[in-house]
């Protein structure tokens, strides 16, 4: 025999159903380090292929920046403090440090 209701009785449901909404982590570039630098940077942190790796350093060198990686505040922020304790590149002696990467809400157009 099931227990049912009473006419008192509420059922609480959560019905807020919205997700965190996402975030870029943007890799910036400098004159710092190498490509081999990030391509070994991205396959470390994010498991990147060398191909992938290598895209982004494109795409850092030719527009300024590029997006790593799009999730939750607490996922990117990880990475991106992960980016900045990776170290200077030890094949440049002008590199002191890691490289720089900011967070940004991910927008959608319109």
């Amino acid at each position: 025999m099931a227990t049912l209701p009473t006419p008192g009785t509420h059922v609480i449901e959560d019905t807020d159903t919205r997700l965190e909404p996402p975030y870029h982590l943007i890799l910036l570039d400098d004159d710092h380090h190498t490509y081999q630098y990030v391509i070994a940077m991205m396959a470390a942190i994010f498991g990147y292929s060398r191909d992938k790796g290598f895209a982004i350093a494109c795409m850092v060198d030719s527009q300024g920046q590029a997006i790593v990686m799009t999730a939750s505040m607490d996922e990117v922020t990880l990475k991106q403090q992960q980016i900045h304790s990776y170290g200077a590149d030890p094949l440049m002696k002008t590199s002191k440090g890691s490289m720089s990467a900011i967070i940004e809400p991910a927008t959608s157009p319109g």
